[in-house]
């Protein structure tokens, strides 16, 4: 890990909270699907959860594995607590006046404490993968083609991630069609918006290494 100057670290901080933010907005708004060519399906999260693992290869191509470890952990943790949080405040007694809101609470945030359990067993085999096979490709292909080492760790990483997550987090609350459609749907387009996404990454790499 190379010395971290007092600019790394504030570099290293912005890239952090774009990666939180990217992970609670997946965990939070990926109860929504939208419609999709053919009959498909989509979360909303395709457009905000490509950035988690594009920012720990940003990060790792820049700042070595040690620190894509830690941002994979520090989203881990925050994660877990947010699981905390969202139990005990589900278990807390509701007082008459905020009675209009109990129900649609407790069904939309119910479920997003079992998306975030979900997110905890994804973030346990992918993520982590995603670093591995990430620096895999790099011994491999050296510190050239970034663009191709990013996106073949995120084509297996993602497929991880996809299988995992969708089954804990939505089994039994859509059809098994529907979900297994969404699966799929989900795990191609966030391959693809990680090609789109590409460029993102390289001005990533540029501002960061600037």
């Amino acid at each position: 890990m190379p010395d971290l100057t007092p600019r790394d670290v504030r570099k290293i901080v912005i890239a952090l909270a774009v990666y939180l933010a990217s992970l609670f907005a997946a965990n939070t708004l990926g109860l929504k699907i939208m419609p999709f060519i053919l009959g498909l399906h989509v979360s909303v999260a395709v457009f905000s959860f490509p950035f988690v693992f594009l920012t720990t290869d940003v990060i790792g191509e820049v700042y070595g594995k040690r620190i894509a470890k830690l941002f994979v952990l520090a989203g881990f943790i925050a994660t877990a607590l947010f699981v905390g949080y969202s139990f005990l405040s589900l278990a807390l007694p509701w007082d008459p006046a905020g009675e209009w809101v109990h129900q649609s609470y407790s069904t939309v945030f119910g479920i997003s404490v079992r998306i975030a359990i979900a997110s905890l067993v994804a973030f346990a085999i992918a993520e982590y993968q995603d670093v591995l096979s990430f620096f895999f490709f790099k011994a491999r292909l050296g510190s050239r083609l970034f663009w191709l080492r990013s996106n073949l760790s995120n084509l297996w990483s993602q497929l991880l991630d996809t299988v995992i997550f969708m089954t804990i987090a939505f089994a039994g609350v859509y059809p098994t069609p529907v979900l297994l459609r969404i699966m799929l749907t989900w795990w191609l387009f966030k391959v693809a918006m990680g090609f789109v996404y590409t460029p993102l990454s390289y001005l990533g790499l540029r501002l960061l290494r600037d």
